[in-house]
């Protein structure tokens, strides 16, 4: 298992970079390798990705979500997964997003790109790439869900 954390600063204010990272239909327009995500209901999305040619589908489920502070999620098939995106406030225009993701890479391909840096840099371009998506839109988001998720009781 590997974990990749990377962070970005926006010139948004918290609700706007939340509001947006809630959009994951939007994924597509700023993650490299994200082909589409369908949101199935307030808490499961299935995504679509092609990775070195491969294209893989998954489920995921988001285990954690308070708005303007963190949505975590895990993955419910496909290759294993989990992270958790926060938001914290630096002023009121400039939002510090981090990632963290948990992965565990399936077969020779993802391994290699795992062991030589690719993922890490695939994650640093993809939050570069929301910093440019949402910072163009001058901080207007193309949709909101300002839902609770609550944790999972700990056992």
């Amino acid at each position: 298992m590997s974990t990749i954390t990377e962070h970005v600063d926006v010139r948004v204010p918290v609700s706007a970079a939340y509001n947006q990272w809630t959009q994951f239909e939007s994924f597509p327009r700023f993650m490299a390798d994200v082909e589409e995500i369908r949101q199935i209901d307030a808490t499961h999305t299935h995504w679509t990705v092609a990775i070195g040619g491969v294209t893989r589908e998954f489920d995921a489920t988001i285990t954690e979500q308070h708005p303007d502070e963190r949505i975590a999620w895990a993955s419910d098939s496909g290759p294993t997964h989990a992270g958790v995106i926060t938001f914290h406030r630096l002023d009121d225009e400039t939002t510090r997003i981090t990632a963290q993701l948990d992965l565990d890479p399936e077969g020779f391909a993802e391994n290699a790109a795992d062991k030589l840096g690719v993922l890490d840099r695939r994650v640093q371009g993809d939050m570069q790439r929301f910093k440019t998506f949402i910072e163009h839109r001058d901080g207007r988001e193309t949709g909101t869900w300002r839902g609770d998720v609550p944790p999972p009781p700990q056992s």
